[in-house]
C-alpha cells in the first residue's frame, strides 16, 4: 500500500469509527432529549452549559451554537464556579452539566451549589446511573463504544458526539421558537455569512411538549 495509503487508512478508519459513533447516538435519543428541549423552551432566565477538560471545550461550543440559533446560553466553568461565579446562576436559569464519566468533583459540587440557587440541573453523562445524573433534576445519556475513542482512552468520539447531539438540540430550539434566517443574520452580520442576501426558507415550525409536567422528572 505505501506509506501514503497507510496514512490515508488510519486517518479513514478514525473518521468511520467517530462517525458510527454519532449514529449510535441518534439511536440513542428518547424521551430525555424531549424533555431537555421542553425545559429549555420553558425557561424565562438562561442556559448556562458548563464542563472540565474536553467536556468545557464541547461546553463552549454548544453554548455558541445555541445562542446562535435562538436559545441564550452561556458558557462558564465549573472550577471558576466554586470561586465565587456561580453567583452569576439564579433560580430562573438552566444549567446543563457535561461530563462523560459524571464524577468530576468540580463537576458534581457545582451542580449542588446551582441546585442550591434553585436553579434546575440537566446532566449530560454516558449513562442515567452515574453520579451527576443521579444528582440532577433531568438526565440525559450520550455515550459511544470504546472503538470510537482513540485508543479507548482519549475522549474523540465522545466530545463529537455530545456536539452532534447538541447541534440537534439547536435545530430543535430554534425550529420550536420559530426563529428565522433574519433573526439569526442580527446578531450574525461578521464574516462570510453576514454577507450573504439570499437567506434559505425558514425551518418548519416544531411543537415541543410544554415542560409544566416533566421539571421534576429525572429519568425513566
Amino acid at each position: 500500500m505505501g506509506a501514503e495509503g497507510d496514512i490515508l487508512a488510519v486517518a479513514r478508519e478514525r473518521l468511520v469509527a467517530e462517525a458510527d459513533g454519532i449514529r449510535a447516538v441518534s439511536e440513542m435519543l428518547d424521551t430525555s432529549f424531549v424533555r431537555a428541549a421542553s425545559l429549555i423552551l420553558a425557561s424565562d432566565g438562561k442556559l448556562f452549559i458548563g464542563g472540565s477538560g474536553t467536556s468545557g471545550t464541547v461546553a463552549r461550543r454548544m453554548a455558541h451554537i445555541l445562542s446562535v440559533t435562538g436559545t441564550p446560553a452561556v458558557a462558564f466553568s465549573p472550577m471558576d464556579s466554586l470561586h465565587g461565579s456561580s453567583g452569576a446562576i439564579t433560580q430562573t436559569d438552566l444549567v446543563l452539566l457535561i461530563s462523560n464519566g459524571g464524577a468530576s468533583d468540580e463537576v458534581i459540587k457545582a451542580a449542588q451549589i446551582v441546585q442550591r440557587r434553585g436553579a434546575k440541573v440537566i446532566s449530560l453523562t454516558r449513562s442515567h446511573t452515574t453520579r451527576l445524573a443521579r444528582l440532577a433534576d433531568l438526565s440525559v445519556a450520550v455515550a459511544v463504544g470504546t472503538r470510537a475513542e482513540l485508543g479507548g482512552i482519549v475522549a474523540t468520539g465522545i466530545t463529537i458526539a455530545q456536539s452532534a447531539w447538541g447541534d440537534a438540540l439547536a435545530e430543535v430550539l430554534m425550529r420550536g421558537r420559530g426563529y428565522t434566517w433574519r433573526q439569526f443574520m442580527d446578531t450574525h452580520p461578521a464574516g462570510a455569512v453576514g454577507k450573504l442576501e439570499d437567506l434559505p426558507a425558514d425551518l418548519p415550525l416544531l411543537h415541543v411538549p410544554t415542560a409544566a409536567s416533566i421539571i421534576s422528572v429525572n429519568h425513566d
